[in-house]
């Protein structure tokens, strides 16, 4: 509270008026146009961890508000419906070919099998972390995914087959760290981003290649319904990703389209004017 009173343009909580709506405008919360605040007079930036921070400090500020209404100390909470500054957007958050034979060449081999699982069968971090070998029966993975309670059967391709054949069991979970010990999610996270860093891939994240798989599936030529078959998403969801915020801004498409054109144009396929 001492940090944000000051940059609210007051001194001390005594100076704050009962009704501070009032008070509060973009010119005394603000560095100036298109400049917010934080919590240490840095202007408003692109930097996601600045605008996670503000809207930390504007979260925190609000409750300390609602705190003082609720016991009549205040008549009311300007920071209620402040919104947020941060908005994650993955869009264009897809691994190519190139991140992904990177991240192969520069990894250690324990972290192989999961960007090959998340590839090949489009399933969070989570599922895949506690999916055990006794869900592998040599050609298809079953597993319950445990955000929406969805049974999905993956067949597993060629690719996959391969590495689950090459892979050491440790135990009875099929990924595991460099111990062979069973992954927590903060040490997961943490060797994976280490890992990608490494192979100088930024931006990116594990999250990132199940979007990655569902794009993947598309641009070979599978229906929507193919894709919610081993991914989980519904149907809306598949159409949802697909539209908004992967196929739109994938160039492989445009070159697919194109090339589809060309075929038709050279069979003699009409055209509409």
């Amino acid at each position: 509270m001492r940090n944000l009173i000051p940059r609210c343009g007051y001194q001390s909580a005594e100076e704050m008026p009962a009704d501070p709506a009032g008070s509060f405008t973009p010119s005394v919360c603000a560095d100036g146009p298109g400049h917010t605040w934080n919590l240490h007079g840095v202007a408003r930036s692109t930097c996601a961890q600045i605008q996670r921070q503000a809207d930390y400090a504007w979260q925190v500020l609000a409750l300390i508000l609602a705190w003082g209404v609720d016991r009549s100390l205040i008549l009311a909470n300007p920071c209620a419906r402040g919104g947020r500054l941060y908005r994650a957007n993955r869009v264009d958050k897809i691994w190519t070919l190139d991140d992904q034979a990177a991240f192969l060449r520069s990894a250690p081999p324990h972290l192989h099998l999961p960007l090959l699982l998340a590839l090949w069968s489009g399933q969070r971090q989570g599922d895949l972390l506690r999916l055990p070998w006794s869900a592998y029966d040599g050609t298809h993975i079953r597993l319950k995914q445990s955000k929406t309670g969805a049974r999905v059967v993956l067949p597993v391709g060629a690719p996959l087959k391969a590495a689950l054949a090459a892979a050491k069991k440790h135990g009875p979970l099929i990924l595991t760290n460099k111990a062979g010990r069973p992954w927590t999610s903060h040490g997961f996270q943490a060797s994976w981003h280490m890992a990608a860093r490494k192979a100088g891939i930024m931006g990116l994240t594990f999250h990132d290649l199940r979007g990655t798989a569902v794009t993947r599936l598309a641009i070979v030529g599978c229906t929507e319904a193919e894709i919610a078959t081993i991914t989980g998403h519904s149907l809306r969801d598949v159409r949802s990703i697909l539209d908004a915020h992967y196929l739109a801004r994938d160039p492989a498409l445009a070159e697919s389209a194109i090339r589809k054109l060309e075929a038709g144009h050279k069979t003699g396929t009409k055209t509409p004017n």
